[in-house]
């Protein structure tokens, strides 16, 4: 796991090349030298706090109304037991 250290500045002039590094690994974020933020992958933020998308979150994103979703309908919702 690669770390970047880069500063506000170079931050806001090369937004993809933080974009790029936070695949490798975390990229700080300098204001007058210290430590402000840390730029992190969805992957790499999920491990850490555990979290996953739900459905509710899928289809709340902007584009899920242009994805064809067309499931199958369901002929019996259960099965009878086998008692054999």
């Amino acid at each position: 796991m690669a770390i970047t250290t880069v500063t506000s500045r170079e931050f806001n002039q090369d937004v993809s090349r933080a974009k790029k590094a936070a695949g490798k690994g975390p990229v700080f974020i300098t204001d007058r030298g210290r430590p402000a933020h840390v730029l992190l992958s969805i992957e790499e933020y999920r491990k850490i706090t555990g979290k996953h998308e739900s459905i509710v979150d899928l289809l709340a994103a902007p584009k899920a109304a242009e994805i064809d979703f067309d499931p199958p309908r369901l002929t019996r919702l259960h099965r009878s037991p086998d008692l054999s």
